[in-house]
């Protein structure tokens, strides 16, 4: 028992050491707010929460976000950018945790990223109006945007990034899993048994 749970704190973080490398890695994309930048570091969060269960998913996600913070900085001074990154991943692959749980085949992680693009494109619109754009207009001394450009802000920017982050998450995790199908199998037997 202590070499499967030692085994497990190695492997989380080497995941969250390959997301936080991940998460340099970012890129804005053209046309939406240039603060919203694109990166691939919830791919092992995802492999560790489907792999070992959604504790070990939790955990590499809040380490690359520490990590990124401890050596990126926050133009805040306070994480709220590192904040709204762990929420974005914990709603990205939760749904897809669960449904794959359910349903341990190739449609049912199809249907798990569906569902997991829209849990974070919905929620992290929901999270950014009551949240996150308030903390970063309190922390940047900014007047808080309100009306139309706030709706503009969540309907026209946050909610397409996180759609096509999404979806470009889902085509990589999807490319991934035709590979690596049996190892995943292997490793959830292992690490869920």
């Amino acid at each position: 028992m202590k070499n499967k749970k030692l085994q497990s704190m190695i492997v989380i973080g080497m995941l969250s050491s390959i997301s936080f490398i991940l998460m340099l890695f970012n890129f804005p994309l053209p046309a939406l707010p240039a603060f919203l930048k694109v990166d691939f570091s919830d791919v092992p969060a995802l492999i560790a929460a489907i792999t070992m269960g959604p504790v070990a998913g939790i955990l590499v996600a809040f380490f690359k976000n520490v990590l990124d913070w401890l050596f990126q900085g926050s133009p805040t001074g306070v994480p709220v950018g590192h904040l709204a990154n762990f929420a974005t991943s914990i709603l990205f692959f939760m749904p897809v945790y669960y449904i794959y749980n359910k349903i341990s085949t190739k449609k049912g992680m199809i249907f798990g990223l569906a569902a997991g693009t829209l849990s974070m494109a919905i929620g992290m619109s929901i999270l950014n109006y009551l949240v996150f754009l308030p903390m970063y207009t309190y922390f940047l001394n900014m007047p808080a945007e309100t009306g139309n450009a706030l709706f503009g802000t969540i309907v026209l920017g946050i909610l397409p990034f996180n759609l096509i982050k999404g979806i470009l998450l889902t085509l990589v995790v999807l490319l991934m899993f035709s590979s690596m199908h049996r190892w995943i199998e292997k490793q959830r037997l292992y690490y869920q048994a």
